[in-house]
């Protein structure tokens, strides 16, 4: 057999793997891609002696400077949800547009709200203020809940500090600061199409026959932390990775121009965002020490599962290009003049429908992709990032936890599920993909 489709059909059998093993056999996502990385390995003649180094090699270069981020990120995100900040930035919206333009204001909330924090922690934080306003106002709850979820799901797909943002950007090598500024030309219109109107087309198509069930978050503050207050904690992070990136475009003095630089790296800006949640939305509203450091114990938990995922697809990613299967496949794709952006939009695309999970889709296609554009040029890496989150959101089923979350907290049956979040997360997915390729006939 020629060892081009040899090392082909081994990569689709190991991609199987994943996918068997995450949805069929129930494994946790970390072991499913550390056996299909072994099994490839294996497969592809690697040496016995080099499969461990190689494996190693890839989970310490994509994890070396994330973990920090996602570690700084959870924690910025708990004492959002918990200090009461979340709410009051969503009930501003509510404020501003009125009972007429909800939509709009509940858009605003999700989008804003789900910079710092999962998107599974914005719906837990959003959905008492969407179940109240739908009992309040009596209007259809699709027309309140689903710009929510559109707003909470772009950031959570394209928009870094975001997990499969920060594990695509390290794996591509691409530019944080460029992938922040293109992810939100990209994110607006897409999710404005994706969000309110297509709420506002569903809603009289879709009349929800269960009822919704009644979240509430505890928050452990003492006093509400202000508006204002709490919408500088939100964007100050972003704000600080926007400064770094337009940083080199301005005439400063180098010193300054270092700083800016320094103060607006992910790791750097979400530390300075925490301390200064620490202190205005913790000690300044009531809480101790000792219940700030068990609200960081408590949201750090659930990272290392994130962690281990994502770092398995950064060791999948390495025995990858050290079997030469990266390069086989980025030669055929060449053959069949494939632009990179669509391939990893597809692979993306692919693996999320198949395993359910849009980080595992991110880890896994930019660890298959990013051997292929190593030798070539002219490649737009922040655009290759955002296209493959795209290709992540895509088509939300039955093996998607968020599918069932949406479900359960909306009172939606499957039928209705499908036809209002399914088509939701489809809609994100190629509006973003098509906004992506528009940016790139112009940079």
């Amino acid at each position: 057999m020629d060892k081009d489709i040899y090392l082909l059909i081994i990569t689709l059998v190991a991609i199987l793997l994943v996918v068997l093993g995450v949805s069929w056999w129930k494994w946790h996502a970390f072991i499913s891609l550390t056996v299909a990385s072994l099994f490839l390995a294996i497969m592809s003649g690697l040496s016995m002696d080099k499969i461990v180094s190689a494996y190693e090699t890839g989970v310490g270069g994509v994890l070396g400077h994330l973990v920090g981020i996602l570690a700084l990120g959870t924690i910025l995100g708990k004492m959002m949800a918990d200090s009461g900040a979340g709410m009051q930035v969503a009930d501003f919206f509510v404020r501003v547009f009125g009972i007429k333009r909800l939509p709009w204001a509940m858009l605003f909330s999700g989008f804003i709200i789900g910079i710092p924090v999962f998107f599974e922690a914005g719906i837990l934080i959003l959905l008492p203020l969407v179940i109240s306003i739908h009992k309040t106002t009596k209007q259809n709850i699709l027309l309140i809940a689903l710009p929510v979820i559109a707003g909470l799901s772009v950031v959570h797909g394209l928009v870094p500090p975001h997990p499969g943002a920060m594990a695509a950007i390290s794996i591509y090598n691409a530019n944080v600061g460029k992938v922040l500024l293109y992810s939100l030309i990209v994110a607006i219109p897409s999710v404005i199409i994706a969000g309110p109107l297509f709420a506002k087309w569903v809603h009289k198509r879709v009349i929800p026959e269960g009822q919704p069930e009644l979240i509430r978050i505890n928050t452990t503050s003492k006093r509400l932390p202000g508006t204002g207050i709490s919408f500088f904690i939100i964007l100050l992070p972003v704000v600080l990775m926007i400064f770094s990136a337009v940083a080199p475009y301005i005439s400063l003095p180098n010193a300054l121009m270092k700083f800016f630089t320094f103060i607006g790296s992910p790791i750097i800006a979400l530390l300075i965002a925490c301390f200064a949640a620490f202190y205005f939305l913790g000690i300044h509203r009531g809480m101790d020490k000792n219940l700030l450091k068990k609200l960081t114990d408590e949201c750090l938990l659930p990272v290392g599962s994130i962690i281990l995922i994502i770092g398995a697809g950064g060791g999948f990613k390495q025995i990858l290009i050290d079997s030469g299967v990266g390069t086989t496949i980025g030669q055929m794709s060449e053959t069949l003049s494939l632009s990179p952006l669509v391939l990893a939009f597809i692979i993306s695309g692919l693996i999320r429908i198949a395993t359910g999970s849009a980080t595992v889709a991110l880890t896994t296609a930019a660890g298959i992709v990013s051997p292929i554009i190593e030798h070539m040029s002219g490649v737009n890496l922040e655009l290759l990032v955002i296209v493959t989150g795209a290709g992540s959101l895509m088509f939300s089923h039955v093996n998607d936890a968020g599918f069932w979350m949406v479900k359960e907290y909306l009172g939606l049956s499957v039928k209705e599920t499908f036809k209002t979040w399914t088509v939701l997360e489809t809609l994100l997915s190629f509006l973003a993909f098509g906004c992506a390729l528009i940016i790139n006939m112009f940079v």
